[in-house]
């Protein structure tokens, strides 16, 4: 029994440190308005892993609420037609996203189970994984087969500092220029939506 306790912890860990694993040979790919987006190879994967990080001149606080409301963050987040919460427990929550995509890329959809970790020091990560399977796949859609990454804030005074690192297998076929964009367009838009908007009076 005791074995099969330590497979599960490790088989846990896996998860937690998943998004680290592949984080090895990240390359700057755009440092512009106080964002800076960089990119990392995947092992086994055409799709690059991308990493945004900025200054938000607000509390975590602020920034946290943003992130939470679920419908109104599709305003901010990079091509989100329409996002909404499928149920929430504690400190989890399972997320619906359909995306634009410019023809003739076929419409993806997504959703995320959402892990919220508060730390001791104040700041606060939320882990994404993918669960394709968590509702019927809807027509007109394809739906996005893995999502690996996680959002981290962490209070610097009256700011907070955020981290946005996402793996993404899109189904389907994508073009590889069109790939190659989002891996730089997605990091650098939804951090500099969600930084315009918390950083609002």
């Amino acid at each position: 029994m005791r074995s099969i306790k330590r497979i599960a912890l490790l088989c846990g860990m896996g998860v937690v440190l998943a998004p680290t694993a592949w984080a090895e040979n990240w390359q700057v790919a755009k440092d512009e308005e106080g964002i800076k987006v960089s990119l990392s190879e995947v092992a086994g994967s055409k799709y690059k892993a991308y990493r945004g990080v900025t200054v938000i001149k607000a509390p975590l606080a602020k920034v946290k609420a943003l992130q939470e409301d679920v419908v109104g963050a599709c305003a901010w987040i990079h091509e989100c037609k329409s996002q909404k919460l499928l149920k929430s427990e504690g400190d989890q929550s399972w997320t619906y996203t359909q995306f634009n995509t410019p023809w003739p890329v076929t419409p993806r959809d997504s959703v995320l189970h959402v892990t919220t970790v508060q730390e001791a020091d104040g700041s606060l990560t939320r882990k994404l994984e993918e669960q394709p399977k968590y509702l019927p796949e809807e027509k007109g859609f394809v739906r996005v087969a893995q999502v690996e990454g996680y959002w981290k804030l962490v209070p610097k005074g009256d700011s907070t500092e955020v981290t946005y690192q996402v793996h993404t297998e899109p189904g389907g076929s994508v073009p590889s220029w069109l790939a190659n964009k989002f891996v730089v367009d997605a990091p650098f838009n939804t951090l500099k939506g969600l930084k315009e908007r918390a950083e609002k009076q």
